[in-house]
C-alpha cells in the first residue's frame, strides 16, 4: 500500500513548478480562419439557396402532364427551404464549435495545482477561451502515445472535450506532461 501513496507523493514534487511552465503549444489561426471563411460562405450559400426556393420555385399553374417528379403543391418547397436553412446551420455551427473544442496552449501555473487552458475564436476570428481550472479537475482518456491524432482531455463542468493535435502541436515537456494533464482523474 505504501508503494502507490510514494508514487503520487513523488509525482506530487515533481509537479510543484516554481514558475508557469507551457506544456503545449499548438497555433493554428491561419488553418481556422480559413476553415471558418468556408463555413460562413457555406452558411450564405445555403441561406441564399432557401430563399431562392422559397420565393422563386413555385409550382406551375393549371393542369400538367401526369410526371410523378412534377411538385404539385408548396409542401416541396417548405421542405426544401427548411433544410437548407437547416444544413447552413448544421455547417456554421461546426465551424463556430470546432475551434472553442482545440487546444491552443496548455500552461500549467506555478505550484502545479491549476492550469490553464486557451482554445481558438469561432470561427477562427479571435483568440478564443481562456480559463483556469485545478489540475484534479482535468483527465486525459488517452495517453499521448496511444492516441491517433488527437489528444482528448476532458474538464469537469465543461460539455465537451477538448483535443490537442499531436501531429502539428509541442510537447513543451512530455514528462511533466504525463504526470500532470496527461494523467486520467476519475471526474
Amino acid at each position: 500500500m505504501a508503494a502507490p501513496r510514494v508514487r503520487a507523493a513523488a509525482a506530487a514534487l515533481d509537479a510543484a513548478v516554481p514558475r508557469d511552465v507551457v506544456l503545449f503549444r499548438h497555433d493554428r489561426d491561419r488553418f481556422f480562419r480559413l476553415a471558418g471563411l468556408f463555413c460562413a460562405g457555406q452558411g450564405l450559400f445555403w441561406t441564399y439557396l432557401a430563399h431562392f426556393a422559397f420565393t422563386a420555385l413555385r409550382p406551375a399553374a393549371g393542369p400538367g402532364p401526369a410526371d410523378p417528379l412534377r411538385p404539385r403543391d408548396h409542401k416541396w418547397r417548405l421542405g426544401f427551404s427548411a433544410s437548407c436553412l437547416t444544413l447552413g446551420s448544421v455547417i456554421v455551427a461546426a465551424g463556430c464549435l470546432f475551434p472553442l473544442r482545440s487546444v491552443r496552449r496548455v500552461t500549467l501555473l506555478r505550484g502545479g495545482a491549476a492550469v490553464t487552458i486557451s482554445t481558438h475564436g469561432p470561427l477562427g476570428l479571435g483568440r478564443g477561451a481562456t480559463f483556469t481550472v485545478p489540475l484534479r479537475h482535468v483527465s486525459c482518456h488517452a495517453h499521448r502515445s496511444e492516441a491517433a491524432a488527437a489528444v482528448p482531455i476532458k474538464v469537469r463542468g465543461r460539455p465537451f472535450f477538448f483535443l490537442l493535435d499531436k501531429r502539428g502541436g509541442k510537447l513543451c515537456h512530455p514528462r511533466l506532461f504525463d504526470i500532470t494533464v496527461g494523467a486520467y482523474r476519475n471526474l
